[in-house]
C-alpha cells in the first residue's frame, strides 16, 4: 500500500531517473550509453540497457557506473538498432541488481517479449501484482515497474501501441515509460503522465528521452510530450495521440546542442568551477537588459503587474530560499504582500486562494515535481496569473506559466546548486523593481541606480571570490566540528538558511540556521565553545541588533565566524574571527553574501574528502537543458 508519505518521497523519483531510447538502422548501443553519461551527474545507483539485434532481446544491468555497462557490452558483444537505456535512483525498492531497469516480461517459451524502462510511480501497482502472481507471473524485483511490464505482457493485444493505450487507463500515479515488444521490432512506444518525456527527431532515426540534454547532440528537432500523450516511435515516422485518443500534430522545436564540458581545467570539482562561473552566469542572465519599460517577463507583463495585489511564491530547497529573499525585496520596494510556500506543503493543505495574486514558481530545471504540482494546484483554484523563473525555456513549468523569466546559468553539474541560485536571486530582484515600477513606486533615478547596481554585480561577485584563501583557513577549523549554527537577520536570514543547507549537503556536518533574534528562544542552549557560529552581518538597519546577538553567543563561550561589511566596525577579537566583504552592497547584499558561504562549505567538504559533486543519498533531481 502506498502511503501519503511514500507518495511525497516517490514523486521525486519521477525526475531522478533517466531514460534514453532510440530506433535506428545502425547499432545504437554506444549512442544510448553516451546519452546516459550525459545524465550521470544527476546521481544514480544502478543502470541498464536492453538491445534488440533482430533475433533476440539482450539486457545488461549494473550497480556500478555507466562505464561498466560499456565494458560488459564489449565483453558480450551485444549490439542492436533499437534499444532502451536507464539510470535509476532507488526510492521504490532498494538499490539492487534485480531492481535495476530495464525490466522484462517473457512469452510462453521463456524468451523476453516486452522490455520496459520507467520513471516515477505507479500508485496502484499492488492492485495488479497479486492477480498476476495468481496466474503464473513471477517477480524478481520489488518494483512497480516489473508489475507494469508483466501487466503489459498479460494484456498484449498484438499491437503494443494499443496495449499501452489500454493499460494507461488502468494506472494511477506519475510516470514516463518507454516500451519495446520483440513481436514488433521496428517501434518503441512512449507515454507520459506527470513526468518529463521528449522525442528527438533525427535523420533516419528517432529518439525518446526523459531529458533533451541526453540526445540534443544527435537530433535536429525536439518534441515535448504533454500529460496523457502516447508516442509511436519508428525510424522514419513519429505519431502522437492525446489523452482522448486522437492523433495530433505536435510542435517541433529546433534542438540546441548543449555541450556538457568534462574538462575541469584548474578546478578540482564542478561545484568549485560553477562557483567561479557565477560572474558570467549573472552577466548572461542580465544580457540585453536596457530598462524596466521592456516586457522582460513576457508579453502583457507590464499590464498584469498593475492588476495584482499579492504574490504567492512556490518552490523547493534552494529555490525556496531564493523566494524567501524575494519576499523582503518585493514587500519593501513594491509594497505588495508576498507569501512563500514550500511546494510540497502547499499542495496538500487547504489554502485560501486569491485570484488577484501573482503565482510565481521558481525552479532551476522547470521540472521539479512538487513545484509543478503546486503551480497546477494554484491554477485549479482560479489563480490564473502565473509566472515562472527557470533555467530551461522549454520546461514544463515554463510551458504551464503565463509569464516567465529564463535565467542563463548554464548547465549545473554539481548536485549542490550555486550559480543557479545566484541567477535566481538576480532575476527576483529584477522582478521586485519591475513590480515597484509598475505601481509607480520607483523614480527614474532609482531605476537608473538599481539597473546600474545589477550590471555591477558580476564584478562585485568577482571581488567576493577573491576571498577564497581566507575562507580556506576557516575551513580547516570547521572540518573538525560536528555541528555548525548559521545566523542572519532580515533579508539575510534566507542566506543563512542556504549556507546551512550547503554545509550539510556536501560536508555531511550537521548545520542549522536561525534568525539571530530567535537565539534566546531555544538555539542558545546549543551554543558552546565546540560549536562554531557563522554570522552574516552586513551594514544595514539591523546591524546593531545582530551585534547584540553576537554578544549573546560570546557570553556563552561560542566562537563567532563573521562575514561583515568593512564599515560595520566588527573586528577580529577573542572568539571572533571576521572576513570583511570588499564592498558595501546595499539592497543586493544577499546575493553577494551567499557566495562566501558556498566557498566555506566547499572547502570544508574538500578537507573531509567527501564526494562533493555527488553527495551521498542526494541526486540532481532534474538537469538543465
Amino acid at each position: 500500500m502506498i502511503t501519503y508519505f511514500d507518495k511525497l518521497d516517490l514523486e521525486l523519483e519521477v525526475f531522478m531517473c533517466g531514460i534514453v531510447c532510440a530506433v535506428s538502422n545502425r547499432d545504437i548501443s554506444s549512442i544510448l550509453l553516451e546519452g546516459l553519461s550525459r545524465l550521470e551527474y544527476r546521481g544514480y545507483d544502478s543502470c541498464g540497457i536492453a538491445l534488440f539485434d533482430n533475433k533476440e532481446l539482450n539486457r545488461i544491468r549494473s550497480m556500478k557506473r555507466v562505464l561498466d555497462l560499456k565494458k560488459q557490452l564489449i565483453e558480450y558483444q551485444f549490439t542492436g538498432c533499437i534499444g532502451l537505456a536507464h539510470t535509476r535512483w532507488a526510492t521504490h525498492g532498494i538499490p539492487s541488481y534485480n531492481n535495476a531497469h530495464p525490466h522484462f516480461s517473457s512469452n510462453e517459451s521463456g524468451k523476453p517479449h516486452i522490455a520496459l524502462v520507467h520513471n516515477g510511480i505507479i500508485e496502484n501497482y499492488e492492485d495488479f501484482r497479486d492477480s498476476l502472481e495468481n496466474i503464473g507471473y513471477r517477480f524478481e524485483s520489488q518494483t512497480d515497474t516489473e508489475v507494469l511490464v508483466h501487466l503489459l505482457n498479460h494484456l498484449y493485444t498484438g499491437d503494443i501501441f494499443d496495449t499501452v493505450q489500454n493499460v494507461m487507463k488502468l494506472l494511477k500515479g506519475s510516470y514516463a515509460i518507454a516500451v519495446f515488444c520483440s513481436d514488433e521490432p521496428d517501434r518503441i512506444v512512449g507515454a507520459r503522465q506527470g513526468a518529463p518525456l521528449v522525442v528527438g527527431v533525427g535523420e533516419g532515426e528517432n529518439y525518446l528521452s526523459s531529458d533533451s540534454l541526453a540526445i540534443s547532440d544527435k537530433v535536429k528537432e525536439i518534441i515535448y510530450l504533454e500529460d496523457g500523450e502516447i508516442v509511436d516511435l519508428r525510424r522514419h515516422c513519429i505519431n502522437v495521440i492525446n489523452k482522448d485518443g486522437f492523433l495530433i500534430e505536435k510542435l517541433r522545436h529546433s534542438a540546441v546542442n548543449f555541450v556538457l564540458t568534462s574538462e575541469l581545467g584548474k578546478y578540482r570539482h564542478y561545484m568549485q568551477k560553477e562557483i567561479f562561473e557565477q560572474p558570467m552566469a549573472v552577466a548572461d542572465t542580465l544580457h540585453g537588459l536596457d530598462s524596466l519599460s521592456m516586457e522582460i517577463f513576457g508579453r502583457g507583463s507590464s499590464k498584469l503587474f498593475k492588476t495584482i495585489d499579492s504574490v504567492l511564491i512556490v518552490a523547493c530547497g534552494t529555490s525556496y530560499y531564493a523566494g524567501m529573499t524575494a519576499k523582503y525585496w518585493i514587500e519593501s520596494l513594491a509594497k505588495i504582500r508576498v507569501d512563500v510556500e514550500i511546494a510540497s506543503e502547499y499542495i496538500y493543505r487547504d489554502s485560501v486562494p486569491n485570484v488577484n495574486s501573482l503565482v510565481l514558481a521558481i525552479s532551476q530545471s522547470g521540472e521539479t515535481a512538487d513545484t509543478l504540482s503546486a503551480l497546477k494546484h494554484a491554477k485549479s483554484l482560479g489563480m490564473k496569473n502565473t509566472m515562472s523563473i527557470c533555467n530551461v525555456s522549454t520546461s514544463s513549468i515554463v510551458r504551464e506559466s503565463l509569464l516567465n523569466y529564463i535565467t542563463r546559468a548554464g548547465i549545473e553539474i554539481g548536485v549542490a546548486s550555486t550559480k543557479a541560485f545566484i541567477t535566481q536571486l538576480t532575476a527576483l530582484f529584477l522582478l521586485s523593481i519591475s513590480l515597484a515600477n509598475s505601481r509607480g513606486l520607483l523614480t527614474n533615478d532609482q531605476e537608473i541606480i538599481f539597473l546600474k547596481d545589477l550590471r555591477h554585480l558580476p564584478s562585485s561577485i568577482g571581488a567576493v571570490l577573491s576571498l577564497e584563501p581566507f575562507i580556506m583557513e576557516w575551513a580547516e577549523y570547521f572540518s573538525s566540528k560536528e555541528n555548525v549554527l548559521f545566523l542572519g537577520r532580515g533579508r539575510h536570514y534566507p542566506i543563512a538558511l542556504e549556507g546551512a543547507l550547503k554545509m550539510k549537503e556536501i560536508s555531511y556536518i550537521h548545520a542549522e540556521a536561525y534568525p539571530a533574534g530567535e537565539l534566546k528562544h531555544g538555539p542558545l542552549a546549543l551554543v558552546t565553545e565546540h560549536m562554531p557560529v557563522v554570522v552574516v552581518a552586513p551594514n544595514d538597519a539591523l546591524l546593531e541588533k545582530i551585534k547584540s546577538n553576537m554578544q549573546e553567543v560570546r557570553a556563552r563561550g561560542g566562537n563567532l565566524y563573521v562575514f561583515a561589511d568593512k564599515y560595520s566596525k566588527i573586528l577580529n577579537d577573542s572568539g571572533i574571527k571576521v572576513i570583511h566583504m570588499p564592498e558595501c552592497y546595499g539592497i543586493l547584499s544577499p546575493i553577494l553574501y551567499a557566495i562566501p558561504l558556498q566557498l566555506l562549505s566547499y572547502h570544508t567538504a574538500l578537507i573531509l574528502g567527501t564526494d562533493i559533486d555527488k553527495p551521498r543519498n542526494l541526486a540532481k533531481s532534474v538537469t538543465v537543458e
